[in-house]
């Protein structure tokens, strides 16, 4: 890991391998890692997230998943940030405090979704209090209003942020409300935050905006793709940056509408790299066979720009 580097470029939002019966595979961990560094070019993870299935896991397994991360990732992952939110503070903190005993680059905490925050002190209240277990940890918030329901604007709670969380490093910023990313990102005068968009069909939208990176699922297995359009990007040959977005649009845009999420992203990622991901736990099912055959035939069927 590289202390003290901004966070910014393709951020994987990790998947959490299971074995058939589901439980957490840790065995593959390795040579995930090694598939998204050699293969995708991503050397940034976001691990018990939402498309790692975070919140239906309990303590211990995310703890052990923290671990072989980080482990697995020295010398090779420039950013291991492990998402530590809960609905029980407690849990959080606890989580908090191991991911910086076990050397985590940052931590994330949604907001809790269940007894909602409802406005921006409540909810700077509750990550203050799982920042404080991890001083020395950067902290960054995980805006998913349309998982969550809380839908604090983010640009109010960067007022006086800092004092009250002095580790606070960035958003990852993953709702489509372009408008309170822009006025984040407009208040960020010294670009002192780190703003990661996390919908990863409006990806090029948010960097003209002035986002820093991303955080998603797709960088599993689309990352080098992404990176070709994130070097487009910064040519500029919008051009071609569109041409990268309208084709991982394309393929998102088929996928959705056979229905799309966290156990069809395992499937995915088991048959672009090859590492079985196994199935989702309960309450989410597998992907059907027949989407499997038709969303492997979209993808070998799209031509991108760089030839392949």
């Amino acid at each position: 890991m590289t202390p003290g580097k901004k966070l910014r470029g393709l951020v994987a939002a990790t998947i959490t391998p299971m074995t058939p019966d589901g439980q957490i595979n840790l065995s593959v961990i390795r040579q995930y890692v090694d598939y998204l560094v050699s293969e995708q070019n991503v050397k940034n993870v976001f691990v018990n997230g939402t498309t790692g299935e975070g919140l239906s896991l309990n303590v211990q397994e995310r703890k052990q998943l923290a671990e072989e991360w980080v482990c697995q990732g020295k010398d090779k992952l420039d950013h291991v940030i492990i998402h530590v939110g809960a609905l029980s503070l407690p849990d959080s903190q606890e989580l908090a405090r191991h991911a910086a005993a076990i050397g985590a680059s940052g931590i994330a905490v949604i907001a809790p979704f269940f007894f909602k925050p409802t406005n921006k002190d409540e909810l700077i209240a509750f990550l203050q209090k799982v920042a404080s277990e991890a001083p020395a940890v950067p902290f960054y918030y995980y805006h998913i209003p349309p998982l969550t329901g809380v839908k604090i604007r983010v640009e109010g709670l960067l007022d006086g942020i800092k004092e009250r969380i002095p580790t606070f490093q960035g958003v990852k910023f993953s709702d489509t409300d372009l408008l309170d990313l822009a006025q984040c990102i407009n208040k960020n005068e010294r670009e002192q935050f780190a703003f990661l968009y996390g919908v990863d069909e409006q990806l090029l939208t948010a960097l003209a905006i002035g986002a820093d990176g991303a955080v998603g699922s797709t960088y599993n297995y689309l990352g080098q793709k992404t990176n070709l359009m994130l070097q487009a990007f910064a040519k500029p040959d919008l051009a071609l940056a569109r041409k990268y977005q309208f084709l991982t649009g394309e393929f998102l845009n088929f996928v959705i509408k056979l229905g799309f999420g966290v156990a069809q992203t395992k499937a995915v990622m088991t048959f672009v790299s090859g590492i079985p991901m196994g199935p989702p736990r309960l309450p989410l099912v597998d992907a059907s066979e027949e989407f499997i055959v038709k969303a492997k035939a979209k993808l070998d069927s799209i031509v991108w720009p760089d030839g392949d």
